[in-house]
């Protein structure tokens, strides 16, 4: 399946948020061991600056997480390529689930890549923010849902892969039933000194076959809403 190219409108920005400041970040996580071009090119065009707070913009390009309120972070730029190439290295997912929508930034990086996004956040105020990006940006492709993201998106299932966002001891009970044959389940799992990011793929047997994609650090994964 060819790249998915969501419009992304031009936020130029200057300075510390500029397309200079941009391509150097994409320098360093290449240099990092980020390989996927197609993941490359969306994280040096996506302006990343507009997830964040504005007091915060000098900062948007740094190789590092970044506080968003409610004891959330936007994710390292390196874990969000990461991930994202991880999820892409089978092929491309036409249908993704993310628990934990944050600032919204891993779903727009995804949005650039893939034809369907669904995200769900537990925290009410942290959606709407998100919304309200998705909507500057012009995203059509990414539906979003205020719920606790242990129960998924049922409705909506099945999906080709699961991204979460937080970290949490075990894969949710809920999530592996709303996979698709084939699909995978990717995120942050351990106890708060030792996450992997972890991928499971379901063999031919239906059984989910785990694969450590290496050590990782995330806020965790938390039930209900609010």
């Amino acid at each position: 399946m060819s790249q998915y190219h969501a419009p992304v409108l031009d936020q130029g920005g200057q300075g510390m948020t500029s397309q200079r400041a941009r391509d150097r970040l994409v320098t360093l996580l290449r240099e990092e061991g980020i390989r996927d071009a197609r993941v490359l090119e969306v994280m040096r065009t996506l302006p990343r600056h507009v997830f964040i707070d504005e007091a915060l913009a000098p900062r948007a390009y740094e190789n590092t997480a970044l506080p968003i309120g409610f004891g959330q972070t936007i994710s390292q730029p390196w874990v969000v390529a990461r991930m994202t190439e991880a999820l892409l290295e089978f092929g491309t997912p036409a249908k993704v689930l993310e628990i934990g929508t944050g600032s919204g930034y891993q779903a727009a990086v995804l949005a650039r890549l893939l034809p369907g996004v669904y995200t769900v956040e537990r925290i009410d105020e942290l959606l709407r923010q998100a919304r309200r990006r998705f909507r500057a940006l012009k995203f059509d492709n990414i539906r979003s849902r205020h719920d606790d993201g242990m129960l998924g998106w049922p409705a909506e299932a099945p999906f080709d892969a699961i991204i979460l966002t937080a970290a949490g001891e075990v894969v949710p009970q809920e999530l592996p039933a709303q996979l698709a044959p084939g699909g995978m389940v990717l995120g942050p799992f351990g106890p708060a000194d030792r996450q992997h990011l972890l991928r499971f793929r379901r063999d031919a047997a239906g059984v989910l076959q785990q694969e450590d994609l290496g050590e990782v650090s995330f806020v965790p994964l938390l039930a209900g809403t609010r």
